[in-house]
């Protein structure tokens, strides 16, 4: 009999027997371990205040770009879903709450219902891909039973305010805008509002939501 395959790698943040462990996975060009996804991370665990632990881990195609440095594109959907439920399966759905940037965060939307876990959270949800707005990547979202928050900037070129909100999205999901955020929930400098500023808005927000669990 073979053996189950091996769950991801993970990097972890904050107490281990945290009551609720939050996972993110990376966007589609970048690793986990970015200024972003470090800046969540390690944000996000002082804003539990002992209750949370975050966990990271990267899909294959993306372990493997580290190992020698060469950039490649996602593994197909199927590779990615099964890493998702490998990562759930290890740490247990239990206490879990799924989610991440871009690409993580949209894949992780896809087996959230069927997974048991108690939230899900993304971070600029490609509701598109970017200059084709017609592709639109919602359809399940109008279903959706697990309890969601997307953060989102008013100004994302995958979805914009005014774009999503025309979307048919589930009940379940919460939005909180981040006023004038990219996808990186960065706002322009003519604003006077720095990336700290905001994402210290994002970590908060997710913070609240998940202290409601």
């Amino acid at each position: 009999m073979s053996e189950p395959p091996a769950p991801p790698e993970f990097r972890f943040n904050g107490p281990e027997h945290a009551p609720l462990t939050l996972v993110l996975a990376h966007g589609a060009g970048s690793f986990m371990d970015t200024e972003f996804m470090n800046a969540f991370a390690e944000g996000l665990v002082v804003q539990g205040h002992g209750r949370l632990r975050v966990a990271r881990f990267e899909f294959p195609y993306m372990v493997a770009r580290r190992d020698d440095g060469r950039r490649r594109p996602p593994n197909p959907e199927s590779v990615l879903l099964e890493t998702w439920r490998r990562a759930i399966a290890a740490l247990g759905p239990e206490r879990l709450a799924i989610g991440g940037k871009s690409l993580g965060g949209r894949m992780a939307s896809m087996v959230a219902d069927e997974s048991g876990v108690r939230a899900l959270v993304c971070l600029g949800y490609p509701f598109h891909p970017q200059g084709k707005p017609e592709k639109l990547r919602v359809a399940h979202l109008a279903t959706l039973k697990t309890p969601s928050l997307i953060v989102q900037g008013t100004r994302d070129p995958s979805g914009s305010e005014e774009e999503v909100s025309r979307y048919p999205l589930s009940s379940s999901i919460a939005l909180h805008w981040i006023e004038d955020g990219d996808h990186n929930l960065a706002p322009r400098k003519s604003t006077g509002r720095g990336v700290g500023r905001t994402w210290t808005e994002a970590i908060s927000a997710i913070g609240d939501f998940l202290g409601r669990l």
